[in-house]
Parts: C-alpha cells; structure tokens; sequence
C-alpha cells in the first residue's frame, strides 16, 4: 500500500496547481497573472524541445548551414566528387572499348569472324512502348543512298591488290572541302573534310568493320579493315549504319556527317588512312 500512496502522491503533486504572477516593482500593480501546474510545465518544456529538435533537423537537412558542421563536404567538394565519378565511368568505357577493338583484331588475323557487342542500358521502357517514326529527312537520306549505291565501285575479291599504296585505288570518303590537311608533327594523322549536313559516309575500300562505337573525344568513330594491312578511320559521325563483323563494299554508305564528340568545332569528317601501321596522307591517293 506504500507504493501506491506514494504513485498517487506524486500524480497529485504534479497536479497542484501553482500561479504565475508578475509585479510592478514601482506600483506593485500585478501584470501578469498564470495558473500553472508541474504538468503544465513538463508538457511545455518537452514540446519546445521537440520543436527545436525538429527545427534544427530541417536547418541542416535543407539548407547550407550542413555546410558548417566539422567533416561535412562543402558544394565544390561535392562537384569534384561527381565529376570524378562521371571521369571514372568514361575511362571504364574506354578501356572497355579498347579491349573489345584489340579483341576483334586479334580475331581478324587469326581468320576469324570479329564479334560483335551490343549495348545495353537498364531503363524502365518496355520494348512494346518504343516506337518509331520516319521524319521527311530520314526519306531522303534513304532514297539517296538508294538511288547512289547501284554505282558503287566494288572491287573484285578475287584479285589482290598491290601493297604499294601509290597504286592502290581508294574513293573519296565523302563531298566536300578539305580544311585541316595531314600534319603528323600535331598528331593530326588525317584530314579534315567540311560536307553537307547529314551526307553519308562512304567505304574507300572493300573491307570488314573492326569497331564502330561511341568515343568521348571524336564521337561516334567507325574503322575499316581492309586487304594488305589498309586500315580506314571515319570519325565525328553523327550515326553509325554498320556494326562490327560488317563486310562493306567500296562507295558504301557506312555512316551520317556529324560533329560528335568533345574534339570537333562543327560537322565535318575527320578520314585518315593507315597502312602497316603508319598513317598515310589521305591526299596523296583519293582524289579528293
């Protein structure tokens, strides 16, 4: 029974009720006058410290003051961060599509067929949701290129062609103007030609497509591997109309003008030929 009376005890303490009165030390007229019990006290102290709680809690959730607290990355720190991130997955992706060029190298000298990756991105988008559409200019890019491949010049297979690149026949990539020409002594191993926009690409040489993929540098980049060792590089394209394994033949549309990529300051085609693995100057043999 002690315990009990001691409970109640308590509960009524808590209730006794207590006023609050403030004087007037001059006039000791009374201005303020409160009827307060301990409860009242407890429940008002503990909601102002829920409501601080809170208060501070959104500060530094919400705004820059996080920024103050000791340990706590600053928004310069942050971007560094994201950039790092961002510059991290890039060389991933280009070491990745390094490995995978090698790859189809080492297969193509080994007389085989060079395999070819698909891309994949994890999105939400249902197949049956995408959908298609010709717009006016994908018309007439296609009915271009229809009406220019009957002329193509296909060169027969059963003939080798000479090593000496002086005799060998190559057609142009593409119409235009030339504008930066070949400078091996600024690592500019090819030219750089201004066209029409979206004006096809074209093979210089029958060949088989070693890599046609994305670059951060030069955009949208496809190579050619041709007989006797010639290797042809189409870069700053637009889109892509071969995949890797592709046999192609010379004067085929194999890509769309474009100004892809980090390096390029409007569309044009930057070509370069190789041959045993030196660079050659492309105006020496294609009649441009």
């Amino acid at each position: 029974m002690t315990g009990k009376e001691n409970k109640n005890s308590f509960y009524n303490r808590l209730k006794h009720r207590y006023r609050f009165i403030i004087f007037n030390d001059h006039s000791y007229e009374e201005v303020i006058s409160v009827r307060i019990t301990k409860m009242n006290v407890f429940s008002i102290i503990g909601i102002s410290v829920i409501l601080l709680v809170s208060l501070v809690t959104i500060l530094i959730a919400f705004t820059p003051v996080r920024e103050f607290i000791p340990g706590y990355p600053d928004g310069s720190t942050r971007r560094d961060l994201i950039m790092n991130a961002i510059l991290l997955d890039s060389l991933e992706n280009e070491i990745r599509i390094r490995e995978q060029f090698l790859e189809n190298v080492r297969e193509i000298i080994a007389g085989r067929e060079p395999r070819t990756y698909e891309y994949t991105t994890d999105t939400n988008m249902r197949i049956e949701d995408i959908h298609f559409t010709r717009s006016l200019q994908d018309s007439v890019l296609r009915a271009q290129i229809e009406r220019d491949e009957p002329y193509n010049m296909r060169i027969s297979q059963e003939i080798p062609l000479p090593e000496n690149p002086a005799s060998t026949h190559f057609l142009p990539p593409a119409k235009g103007l030339i504008i930066n020409r070949f400078n091996p002594e600024s690592n500019h191993f090819g030219v750089d030609m201004v066209t029409d926009i979206d004006q096809p690409v074209q093979a210089v040489m029958d060949g088989t497509v070693i890599f046609a993929n994305w670059t951060s540098e030069t955009g949208y980049v496809i190579q050619i591997q041709h007989d006797n060792n010639y290797l042809s590089l189409y870069k700053h394209n637009a889109e892509l109309l071969k995949n890797v394994g592709e046999h192609v033949n010379a004067g085929e549309a194999i890509a769309i003008v474009g100004d892809s990529g980090e390096l390029t300051t409007g569309p044009h085609l930057h070509f370069e030929l190789w041959h045993n693995g030196s660079p050659l100057d492309p105006e020496n043999y294609i009649p441009f």
